[in-house]
């Protein structure tokens, strides 16, 4: 893995006779209007809570508020510090945590993909926004948390709408001016196969698949699946399977069905399975995703 280092972490002196503060308590909120289905947005604020390689089926904005951040895309890394602002592809494998040990703050906004393609005019909505890119711009951030401030405040979701596609076509222009810190190479294109082990599994995500059965579809030894499929997708196929379900279990936790319906709808074995591998996904509970969806 290639590391990089897009912020310098600033250490923070303190005298030694003065005992260190305790830790602020971890906190997050969520923002959904049902009236904008196109855009959601988390904040974060001192967690510690780490992900798995994971997916998202939208274009991702995040702004580190606080604290230390390591983003892993791919084959490469970067420690992100407070004010660095990431772009992350629709369906682009990806992680970011704390340092070891260490907490921080953050937002995340999440776009339909189809829809930024509307706003910026494209005739393709996969060619939105790619490939990955780090920016520690001082504009991308303030535009970050100028959303944001509109989306959580009181304004109703005409406003909110304005802001939404304001957000779309400055962050883009802020790209093309060249504010990019750091870009990461464009995916290479998915092999014939690899892309019809994917489509299977999207269209049958929640079934029981032995990696036997995907060997056969794909007509390759087992060993050359996953080895395949890891390399262009960033993930094995069970993993990019249980990550297609934790996608489908937001939307229908949004819609407000019950916990022990979605794992069930999901092929979890139980809701317990669902929970855990849920969690390790979005880092909180399903129970506390629908609460604060």
């Amino acid at each position: 893995m290639v590391a990089r280092t897009a912020v310098p972490q600033r250490g923070v002196s303190r005298p030694a006779t003065k005992p260190a503060a305790p830790a602020a308590p971890a906190a997050s909120c969520w923002w959904a209007d049902p009236a904008l289905p196109f855009a959601e947005s988390r904040r974060a604020s001192h967690s510690s809570a780490s992900y798995l390689p994971h997916s998202h089926p939208t274009v991702s904005v995040g702004a580190v508020d606080g604290g230390t951040s390591c983003f892993a895309c791919g084959d490469e890394s970067a420690v992100l510090g407070p004010g660095a602002v990431v772009v992350i592809p629709a369906h682009q494998v990806h992680a970011c945590n704390p340092v070891p040990d260490g907490r921080w703050s953050y937002q995340m906004l999440h776009f339909d993909p189809v829809w930024v393609a509307a706003v910026l005019d494209e005739d393709s909505a996969a060619r939105a926004w790619l490939p990955a890119r780090v920016m520690t711009s001082p504009e991308a951030y303030r535009l970050v948390c100028a959303l944001n401030r509109t989306l959580f405040s009181p304004a109703d979701s005409v406003e909110k709408e304005a802001a939404l596609v304001a957000f779309i076509g400055d962050l883009h222009a802020a790209l093309d001016a060249g504010a990019t810190t750091w870009t990461l190479p464009i995916p290479a294109a998915v092999s014939a196969r690899v892309a019809q082990l994917c489509q299977l599994l999207r269209e049958r995500h929640a079934e029981r698949l032995p990696l036997a059965e995907l060997a056969q579809v794909c007509g390759l030894s087992r060993y050359h699946l996953v080895r395949a499929f890891r390399a262009e997708t960033g993930m094995t196929p069970h993993a990019y399977q249980l990550d297609l379900r934790i996608q489908h279990g937001r939307r229908l936790l949004r819609q407000g069905a019950a916990l022990a319906e979605v794992a069930l709808a999901l092929g979890f074995a139980d809701q317990s399975h669902f929970q855990r591998a849920f969690k390790q996904r979005v880092a909180m509970t399903p129970r506390g995703y629908q609460r604060a969806a």
